[in-house]
């Protein structure tokens, strides 16, 4: 009896045991430990009065006070919180690794999610920046090199039972169920805009035609073959898009497309070095599973869910002085 609780204490997870082996740390919680101290930091300022305000809410049944406290400390919980984003494990294990009930995992982390967004840089907030832009100076701080980059990510998700759901979710370039969304970056590899996410089967320039950031007339936005005709469309956004061997068409087998001239190979060589940076973000999303393996979780939180993992990464491009 005394090896089995030894057992189940040893592999229980909290801030005292993981935060003696930094890199363990940071296989679990996806921070490092510096970086998850700032954040609990900020997050235990705002704390009493998000809780005030969330108890004292007008819809709720109970007085202020009644019910159970919480069996986790607000360190436990955040930590629970990140370990449940970067390695996406089910709330049943979750909740065997922290001590808790199957139930009592996700309503801890639901009900921390809106003060963390509060805290981390989320995309919605950089572009809110972006646009209140007014000098040179301040644009060129936000966009080095005045340049910007654009690209899609998609994620699956479980085979909808609904007929309908089932054709517009299919992706034919995934050939999967999925869902997608668009996210901008700068230079720097900062997330300054992200859309909220759309059926799989949109293209990405009709995602881009339904919502797209809105840039300085000076920063140059980078984008690859899928958003060509955007210039014609588009005509007072600067934005650079890759050239494209045009098919000869119809009717002409056997004859080839004209090739690229030098400098168009040039062209579009450079600008792919350029853009790598926004597949390397996307490749940062990723590494929260979250974001990776299929979605498990309810679509109605996925923009929440995806938000915060923006925030994340920012937080973790941008350093400690972003939040």
């Amino acid at each position: 009896m005394g090896l089995i609780f030894g057992f189940w204490a040893v592999c229980m997870l909290n801030y005292d045991v993981l935060s003696k082996k930094p890199s363990v740390f940071r296989y679990f919680s996806g921070l490092e430990l510096h970086e998850f101290d700032a954040l609990y930091l900020k997050i235990e300022e705002r704390y009493t009065d998000f809780e005030q305000k969330r108890l004292s809410r007008a819809d709720r049944k109970r007085n202020v006070g009644a019910g159970h406290p919480f069996k986790l400390s607000l360190t436990d919980r955040l930590l629970m919180l990140l370990v449940y984003y970067h390695l996406y494990v089910s709330s049943t294990l979750a909740a065997y690794l922290f001590d808790l009930s199957q139930t009592n995992v996700l309503k801890n982390i639901r009900k921390l999610e809106s003060l963390v967004s509060q805290v981390l840089p989320l995309p919605k907030k950089q572009h809110e920046q972006v646009r209140r832009l007014q000098t040179l100076d301040e644009v060129e701080a936000m966009f080095p090199g005045f340049k910007a980059f654009l690209d899609t990510t998609e994620q699956e998700i479980p085979r909808p039972k609904a007929k309908r759901k089932r054709k517009t979710h299919y992706s034919g370039k995934k050939k999967r169920h999925t869902v997608k969304t668009q996210i901008t970056v700068n230079k720097d590899g900062l997330i300054v805009h992200k859309t909220r996410h759309t059926k799989g089967s949109t293209h990405d320039y009709a995602l881009f035609k339904q919502s797209h950031p809105h840039l300085p007339d000076v920063v140059s936005l980078g984008l690859d073959r899928g958003y060509v005709g955007i210039k014609s469309d588009y005509p007072k956004l600067g934005c650079e898009v890759p050239f494209k061997r045009h098919s000869p068409g119809r009717g002409k087998r056997g004859v080839k497309a004209k090739d690229l001239t030098p400098d168009q190979k040039s062209f579009n060589k450079k600008l792919s070095k350029e853009r790598v940076i926004v597949e390397h973000t996307i490749s940062r999303l990723k590494k929260f599973r979250i974001w990776a393996e299929e979605f498990r979780n309810r679509l109605k939180h996925y923009d929440t869910m995806t938000d915060m993992v923006c925030g994340l990464v920012n937080f973790r491009t941008a350093g400690i002085t972003a939040i």
